[in-house]
């Protein structure tokens, strides 16, 4: 029985228009359309402020207006003056180890804990649980003892067994639970056409496991990219850092090159945007991808 029903049925009228569920009055529309443009204003005013300032000149880093004397000053000396392309070429190579390895190891441990049975699944999946407890700092000693005895210091492998441990455990939860809504009948028609439990998970779930692999990918390459905290305990030298860890030589205690710093982070950006652009279509199908099964 409606709002209206209820009223006539009791003899008496409504006091002016029966509002339907989700419809807002004027001053509620006006409140909500305020609300989100102060939270865009702010969303996007610290990326918008880094690249006005990496086009200006150093003594202009901090004036409030906008550019005045436009400069691409900053990133030739980015470029040419300081370690920044082999930064980069370092962290390509971690990055890339580790995106490569931790989609691997996570996609095959999610397949096997989503289809299999075996002695000690749940102790793991607990314990690649609790792993995601631990704050870096913690976590920081322990791995800086176990990669010295290792030999793994200052080395880009270390790095990577690192960046490992921080994406796999939770990207294997994640392929866990995009494996469990993939039908059973699909792997029991692989085994009817003679596939072993390996070539069934390669050649007819992976595929359709494209938006959480473009998830876990993308997860993984921003652990890689964007992580400093391990960067700068385990590497040490300019030449060994990576992109992260190098941004810290433009301010220190001693030195305040913020023309530099900006423009550096603007080029360390880019590459993060290519990706997601390549894998935003994945990503949209894979959060809709439970939407349309019955």
């Amino acid at each position: 029985m409606t709002d209206t029903t209820a009223h006539i049925s009791a003899g008496t009228e409504p006091h002016g228009p029966v509002r339907k569920r989700g419809d807002r009055s004027p001053l509620a529309s006006l409140g909500l359309h305020l609300t989100l443009l102060a939270a865009s204003v702010v969303a996007v005013f610290p990326p918008l402020w880094l690249l006005v300032t990496s086009f200006k000149p150093k003594t202009e880093a901090f004036d409030t207006s906008l550019v005045k004397d436009f400069t691409l000053g900053n990133y030739s000396h980015v470029v040419r003056d300081t370690d920044f392309l082999s930064w980069l070429q370092n962290s390509v190579i971690v990055v890339g180890l580790t995106t490569l390895i931790g989609v691997f190891i996570s996609a095959t441990t999610g397949y096997a804990v989503s289809r299999f049975r075996f002695p000690g699944m749940r102790p793991l999946m607990w314990m690649l649980l609790l792993t995601q407890m631990f704050p870096v700092a913690v976590l920081i000693v322990p791995l800086y003892n176990l990669l010295a005895d290792l030999g793994l210091l200052n080395q880009p492998v270390g790095l990577v067994v690192t960046y490992l441990t921080v994406a796999v455990p939770f990207c294997a939860w994640m392929m866990k639970g995009y494996f469990d809504g993939i039908p059973v009948e699909i792997d029991e028609a692989g085994r009817v056409d003679g596939l072993n439990p390996f070539g069934t998970f390669w050649r007819l779930v992976l595929p359709l496991a494209r938006p959480g692999l473009a998830v876990t990918a993308f997860y993984t390459f921003i652990t890689g990219w964007a992580e400093v905290a391990y960067a700068s305990a385990f590497m040490t030298g300019e030449e060994n850092l990576t992109l992260a860890g190098g941004l810290q030589t433009f301010v220190n205690q001693y030195t305040s090159d913020w023309g530099a710093l900006t423009a550096a982070a603007v080029i360390i950006a880019v590459p993060a945007a290519i990706v997601f652009g390549l894998v935003a279509r994945h990503l949209v199908s894979g959060l809709t991808a439970g939407a349309t099964k019955s």
